[in-house]
């Protein structure tokens, strides 16, 4: 039958109404779509479906809903209906929706390699014990990217499809290779004004060398900073060890100026936990806070570069790691509550990909992982590596994740080689074992490189697995965070929208 367009286009005659649970009831037998599930506590189910929706249930509820037995009129049923885990008609239309969302989940596949990350130098005037890259005295230029590698590197990355490139200056400490930095800028701009793409600038910092002719550069090309602030000045300046020990002094006196050039919107930091660490998430989360940070990323000591080497010294067990971020996210949870807004960057990503239908756009964690199809490094001897992590092995002598040479291979030989593609095909985790069937499957990623770096092989073996292990229990116990009252409800929502904390608690304020 067809429906004349005059009564399609009739207005409405009364108010607009919604229609109540009943209207959706129906008296059909319900097939399942597909979830996975595992048992959360002794009597609840989590159920998370292939676009990322989750729903606890009862255990008697779950075993009726796997046994059929759930009745249209059960409280579950239609909120397991509305999120797909389960449909009751013959139309198309359920699948179609969850199709929608899961396709929705991969956007940040589109556009190919993203991320493009610019080795300038090795060499650093730092002598972290934990640094995560080889590194080499002030002197020695030979460890400087040139000028033709810099303009080989520059044109790969406009060789990329994506709209909208970010490129990442690195070291070593890359200020000690300003006219590079310069080079690049002004080259990438200009290609990316001749191709109508557009391009963004982070330089990653100890910040000890800024100087205020490097800031107004960075101010007028609109380059960002990423900077080095491990916690309080004990932490800092014994993590980050540089001649005078002062190094905690100078950050904090170059912040003040980077943001009074920049804006403080233009600054970033980063930490990374030692062994020291461990024993302080309180003072490093309140240092962040005291330093007027509005986010803080807790990150765990990687498995590469110098900090491979010294792993005896400054390793420590994945637990006590996990056992530190509890502590310190229940820290941010707090001062957000006090009214002051501080996000976790981590437990912000990992939300946004839980209570959300949209995708990050973080490498590590994607499926099929981001190494070479998010990210690529360039060296500063030309080489190119599938991620940083890669090129940190291959300063360490382990070429394995070295995708080619900016002057001796073409782009589709680097990006389209086998090498690339046997990454992609191995951390697609949907196929993978142990990662196949895990619940938390459609929020997590794969991370080859770890894989390898820890285990051996880029597949890896997950019952062993520090990434496994890690992620797991991040998820569980921010699942049970959010579970746990309406303030820290409020306080992730505000992450995950970006709303300010002072506004979602007002009775804060002094």
């Amino acid at each position: 039958m067809t429906i004349p367009l005059t009564q399609l286009a009739a207005p409405r005659t009364g108010p607009a109404r919604f229609r109540g649970r009943d209207a959706f009831r129906s008296g059909s037998p319900y097939y399942l779509l597909p979830f996975r599930f595992e048992r959360f506590s002794t009597d609840e189910v989590l159920l998370v479906n292939e676009a990322g929706e989750h729903i606890f249930l009862p255990a008697d509820d779950f075993a009726r809903l796997t046994s059929h037995e759930l009745r249209p009129d059960d409280d579950a049923y239609l909120d397991l209906k509305g999120k797909h885990f389960l449909a009751d008609s013959e139309s198309l239309v359920p699948l179609e929706l969850l199709a929608v969302k899961a396709r929705t989940k991969r956007a940040h596949l589109q556009g190919f390699t993203k991320l493009h990350i610019f080795v300038v130098t090795l060499r650093c005037e730092h002598t972290c014990q934990y640094c995560q890259v080889s590194r080499v005295t002030q002197d020695r230029h030979r460890f400087d990217m040139t000028e033709a590698t810099a303009r080989k590197a520059v044109a790969f990355a406009f060789r990329a499809p994506a709209e909208r490139i970010k490129i990442e200056f690195q070291g070593g400490e890359p200020l000690l290779n300003f006219d590079r930095i310069v080079q690049i800028v002004r080259e990438a701009k200009a290609l990316a004004g001749a191709t109508g793409r557009q391009v963004d600038f982070v330089v990653a910092s100890n910040i000890a060398l800024l100087t205020d002719d490097m800031l107004d550069f960075f101010r007028e090309e609109g380059v960002s900073l990423s900077i080095s602030l491990d916690g309080p000045a004990f932490i800092h300046n014994a993590n980050r060890p540089r001649p005078g020990g002062n190094s905690y002094e100078v950050t904090v006196l170059n912040l003040a100026k980077a943001r009074t050039i920049l804006g403080a919107e233009r600054v970033a930091a980063l930490m990374t936990t030692t062994r020291l660490s461990l024993d302080h998430p309180r003072e490093i989360v309140d240092e962040y806070a005291r330093q007027g940070f509005h986010a803080i990323f807790l990150r765990s000591l990687s498995p590469y570069g110098f900090a491979l080497k010294t792993a005896r010294r400054i390793a420590y067990e994945t637990d006590r790691f996990l056992s530190f971020y509890a502590a310190g996210l229940d820290r941010v949870i707090e001062l957000n509550r006090g009214g002051y807004h501080l996000v976790e960057v981590y437990a912000q990503l990992l939300l946004r990909r839980i209570l959300t239908p949209y995708a990050t756009g973080y490498v590590d964690l994607q499926s099929p992982a981001g190494a070479g199809i998010g990210v690529a490094v360039y060296n500063y001897d030309g080489d190119v590596y599938a991620s940083d992590e890669g090129r940190m092995l291959a300063e360490m002598g382990d070429t394995r994740f070295r995708l080619g040479n900016l002057h001796r291979n073409s782009y589709a030989e680097v990006f389209g080689g086998e090498w690339l593609r046997e990454l992609v095909e191995s951390s697609c985790i949907e196929s993978l074992p142990g990662c196949s069937d895990c619940v938390f499957q459609p929020w997590c990623g794969a991370d080859p490189v770890f894989n390898y770096a820890t285990q051996g092989d880029i597949v890896g073996h997950r019952p062993d697995s520090d990434f496994h292990h890690r992620n797991a229990f991040v998820f569980r116990h921010l699942l049970e965070r959010y579970r746990s009252d309406e303030a820290t409800r409020r306080v992730i929502w505000s992450w995950v929208r970006g709303t300010p904390s002072d506004e979602l608690f007002p009775e804060a304020k002094t």
